[in-house]
């Protein structure tokens, strides 16, 4: 099931667990946001809204604050000596949909709890000296294979000095 919703002047088309980043918003990462304003449900029997689907909510949790690229307004007058640089970020809200709700229901109070990573399995003690003592110490360098010594170019021979005198 997907819905259409509105939130800060924009669409957006969401499904369950979609992440969307929105215009910036006053919440705290791990709040539940609601967005009221459903414009179509789609699916087995999809429903389009006149202009919103009443009892119609999507729920999502806040899960960061960030900043767009960055914009360069440059403005210059040309043989006037005038130039103006400007630079501008935009702020962005990243947000994970939690559940999509018809029929006047309530989120839950609590966003689902994301499965955690399972730690790493303890190695015996023994297998954990060896691997500290072999880290402790450096690998032993080979001896550097003497390279054979360059040769030297073969020594220029003087020129001889051009004779004066007429050319024959």
């Amino acid at each position: 099931m997907f819905a259409v919703i509105k939130a800060g002047g924009k669409q957006y088309r969401v499904a369950a667990e979609d992440k969307i980043k929105i215009d910036g918003i006053d919440r705290e990462p791990g709040d539940i946001v609601e967005f009221g304003e459903v414009l179509m449900l789609g699916g087995d029997n999809p429903q389009v809204g006149a202009p919103t689907i009443s009892g119609a909510m999507v729920a999502g949790e806040v899960l960061q604050h960030t900043r767009g690229e960055k914009v360069i307004a440059f403005k210059k007058r040309r043989r006037k000596n005038s130039r103006r640089k400007r630079g501008y970020r935009h702020d962005f809200t990243v947000i994970r949909i939690t559940e999509i709700l018809t029929d006047g229901k309530k989120p839950s109070a609590v966003a689902k709890p994301r499965p955690e990573p399972k730690p790493k399995a303890a190695k015996p003690e023994g297998e954990e000296t060896e691997t500290k003592a072999a880290k402790g110490k450096a690998p032993a360098k080979k001896a550097a294979a003497k390279k054979p010594a360059a040769k030297k170019a073969p020594a220029k021979k003087a020129a001889k000095p051009a004779a004066k005198g007429k050319k024959k």
